[in-house]
């Protein structure tokens, strides 16, 4: 059945029923990865690990989405409208390096903190799509805990703003798998 056949209240609520796991275990891989490196690389190494592992995010998540159920490159799902705008808002996270890059030229440590919010902006939309509080709690909680630690830990910030995200997406799994059930 094609997407013109199905309301958009049909399609949503298809599109809720999902689990939403496989992009936030990615987001828990990758800024874990982010994290430690900062714990051991020198600068010029951490920024660019911070770089590659934020922007394998959604192609990790794609890769964990066959496990999970969620299979997003499944071609014989039928086609669902609200599949475009969470793929869509996937696409601005990744838009939003272009304010992260100028700041970076500028003071390299600025790199958790703009890439660390502008990259959690998409739960916003998330949360009006599934109707559920789970992506305003990310968002808005990930927003404030980056931006308290970069002023709170300028030293450790390669460490404790991606320790942070890791510890929000881990309470958003919770929240999802409760969700769930």
């Amino acid at each position: 059945m094609n997407t013109e056949a199905r309301s958009l209240e049909i399609q949503r609520r298809e599109f809720t029923q999902r689990k939403f796991l496989a992009m936030p275990f990615s987001g828990t891989i990758m800024w874990t990865i982010v994290g430690i490196g900062g714990i051991f690389l020198p600068p010029e190494l951490e920024t660019w690990l911070l770089f590659i592992c934020t922007g394998f995010i959604a192609g990790l998540g794609m890769f964990i989405s066959k496990f999970t159920g969620e299979n997003f490159l499944d071609k014989t799902k039928p086609k669902n409208t609200f599949d475009n705008l969470f793929f869509l808002a996937m696409g601005e996270a990744l838009l939003v390096y272009s304010i992260a890059l100028p700041f970076f030229m500028i003071d390299y440590t600025s790199l958790p903190l703009t890439v660390g919010i502008l990259t959690g902006l998409m739960w916003l939309p998330f949360s009006w799509i599934v109707q559920h509080w789970v992506g305003l709690f990310h968002g808005i909680f990930r927003t404030v805990l980056v931006l308290a630690l970069w002023y709170l830990l300028p030293d450790y910030r390669f460490v404790a703003i991606p320790f942070a995200i890791v510890f929000i997406y881990i309470i958003t799994i919770v929240i999802l798998l409760k969700r769930a059930t």
